[in-house]
C-alpha cells in the first residue's frame, strides 16, 4: 500500500514529497499531478508519478489506486474547489484508500470573514462525513506571503494593514510540508484529529513592522486602514480587485480574532520547533 500526495508539482506538495522521500521507502510514495512529467527528479529517487486531475474523477481513482494514506492539498480555485475536493474524496473511497488528510485553514467557521473559509468548511464537512479515517491540517497564513508585504513596507517606510489589534501565528511553508510528511509517514494515531499548524509566535501589526524593519535594515511603522482604504491601496499598487479583496478578508479575519490559534503542532508532529517569520524573511530579503 502506498502513501499518496496530491498537488505534488505545487510548492507545498513538492516539498512534502521531498521530505517524505527522506523518511520512508521511496517505492511506497505516489505523487499525483496534472503534469507528472515535471516530477521526473522525484521519480528518479524511487517515487511513482501519476496523472490526476481534480476535474477528472476517473483519473483520480486511477491515481489513488493502491493508496493507503492520502494527502489532499487544497486547490487554489477559490469558490470552485469544493466540487474538486469532493471528487478527490469520492475517488479515495472508490480506490480503497484508508486514511485522508486535508490541508485546510484555521477556524473556517461561518463567522470567519476570510474569503477562503467557506470552501474549507465545506470540504471538512465532506471529509468528516465520508466514512474515511480523516485528519485536518489547518495551515495558518504563510510566512512566505509576508515577503512581498515586507518589501513594500520597506520601500515606503509604512506597513499599511487592516488587521487592527489582531494577531496571528504565521507559519512557513516548510513547516506545513514537514507536518504533512510526518502525517503520511505515521500510523493511525492522528485519526479524527484537527491540527492547527502555526508558527512559533503570535504577531500583531506593530510586531510585523518591527520584524520588517529589522530584516531590511530601515525603519517601518504600522498604519491602520479600514477595509475599503486597504483594498483601494492594494489596487493602487497594481493588484487585481479579487486579490486585494482576498487580502483584505485575511486582515478582517485577523482583526476579528479568528486566526489567533497558537498550538505546538509543528514540534509535536515533527520533533522540531517551527521557523519564525524573521528567519523566513532573512533568507529572502
Amino acid at each position: 500500500m502506498s502513501l499518496v500526495v496530491t498537488g505534488a508539482s505545487g510548492h507545498l506538495g513538492r516539498r512534502t514529497a521531498e521530505l517524505l522521500l527522506d523518511q520512508v521507502e521511496p517505492s511506497t510514495v505516489v505523487l499525483v499531478s496534472r503534469r507528472p512529467e515535471v516530477l521526473a527528479d522525484l521519480a528518479a529517487r524511487g517515487a511513482e508519478a501519476r496523472r490526476g486531475d481534480f476535474n477528472d474523477p476517473a483519473s483520480l481513482v486511477n491515481a489513488f489506486g493502491g493508496g493507503e494514506r492520502l494527502l489532499i492539498i487544497s486547490t487554489d480555485a477559490i469558490g470552485q474547489r469544493v466540487p474538486q475536493h469532493a471528487n478527490a474524496i469520492d475517488a479515495a473511497k472508490r480506490a480503497g484508500v484508508r486514511a485522508v488528510a486535508y490541508t485546510s485553514f484555521p477556524n473556517p467557521s461561518a463567522e470567519n470573514p476570510s474569503a477562503v473559509a467557506a470552501d474549507h468548511r465545506a470540504t471538512e464537512a465532506l471529509l468528516t462525513a465520508s466514512g474515511l479515517e480523516w485528519t485536518l491540517l489547518r495551515n495558518a497564513l504563510y510566512s512566505e506571503f509576508r515577503i512581498p508585504e515586507a518589501q513594500a513596507a520597506l520601500a515606503s517606510g509604512t506597513f499599511h494593514h487592516n488587521q487592527g489589534e489582531g494577531r496571528s501565528a504565521y507559519v512557513s511553508r516548510e513547516d506545513c510540508a514537514a507536518v504533512a510528511a510526518a502525517w503520511l509517514a505515521a500510523g493511525s494515531e492522528h485519526a479524527g484529529r484537527t491540527y492547527d499548524v502555526t508558527g512559533p509566535e503570535l504577531l500583531g501589526a506593530d510586531d510585523l513592522a518591527r520584524t520588517y524593519a529589522a530584516a531590511g535594515g530601515s525603519p517601518v511603522i504600522a498604519a491602520t486602514l479600514d477595509d475599503d482604504a486597504f483594498v483601494a491601496g492594494m489596487q493602487g499598487a497594481g493588484l487585481p480587485a479579487e486579490v486585494a479583496g482576498l487580502l483584505a478578508s485575511f486582515g478582517a479575519a485577523i482583526r476579528g480574532g479568528h486566526l489567533d490559534q497558537f498550538p505546538n503542532t509543528v514540534e509535536e508532529l515533527t520533533g522540531r520547533p517551527p521557523r519564525p517569520v524573521s528567519e523566513v524573511l532573512a533568507s529572502a530579503l
